[in-house]
């Protein structure tokens, strides 16, 4: 049976939206903004904060800021009260709300290196989305996405999350043998949307 879901996705091509009407569908939990949202509660942050240096690898300057920092509390009683939001922090918050909404089950997972979490569950769905890269831009103009920031907003975040998935699971993104299925979203919404719950009841009758 599966009990989750993952959407793994490129900037623009309606993945969150898409997530959200899966869920919705299935009458499951979607970790989105939730995600989000509980790892700034787990890490005393700003959500806003989070969602700024979520998926992605910490600047060189931030990354010598903590180095020197770090430095100046070794050998203090106080190195407890250091308290960092960085990259790292957030990938080990991030997979424990993971693995734990998995446990917990009956949710879609939108990204968040979810995909390499989970991997070895049987209960698991993975998803990659994807567009031709005119598409998300039309799509990001849509939504009220500065013509003068799309284009370097579609190729600078994709950039990142690629990083992200070299850095902490030293692999490719997309590493094509995580997923069930890729789909282009240019094939409509509605379309990928009735394909990713046909494959989940395919999947579920293969372990009947």
């Amino acid at each position: 049976m599966i009990r989750v879901v993952v959407i793994e996705r490129e900037y623009g091509c309606g993945g969150g939206e898409i997530a959200a009407k899966v869920a919705d569908r299935l009458g499951w939990k979607l970790w989105d903004q939730l995600l989000t949202g509980e790892i700034a509660r787990r890490s005393d942050c700003d959500q806003l904060e989070v969602r700024c240096r979520e998926e992605r690898v910490d600047p060189l300057y931030y990354r010598l800021l903590k180095s020197v920092l770090r430095g100046s509390f070794e050998g203090s009683l106080n190195v407890h009260r250091l308290k960092l939001l960085d990259a790292d922090s957030i990938f080990r918050i991030t997979q424990r709300v993971v693995q734990e909404a998995a446990d917990e089950g009956n949710c879609v997972i939108v990204g968040r290196g979810a995909q390499r979490f989970l991997r070895d569950r049987d209960d698991t769905m993975r998803v990659f989305l994807y567009a031709p890269r005119e598409e998300k831009i039309r799509r990001l103009i849509a939504t009220g996405v500065k013509q003068t920031e799309v284009e370097e907003l579609v190729d600078t975040v994709d950039q990142e999350r690629a990083a992200f998935i070299e850095r902490y699971f030293d692999m490719e993104w997309p590493n094509r043998s995580l997923y069930h299925m890729m789909l282009d979203t240019s094939a409509g919404e509605e379309t990928v949307i009735r394909t990713i719950l046909d494959l989940k009841k395919a999947l579920e009758r293969q372990t009947e």
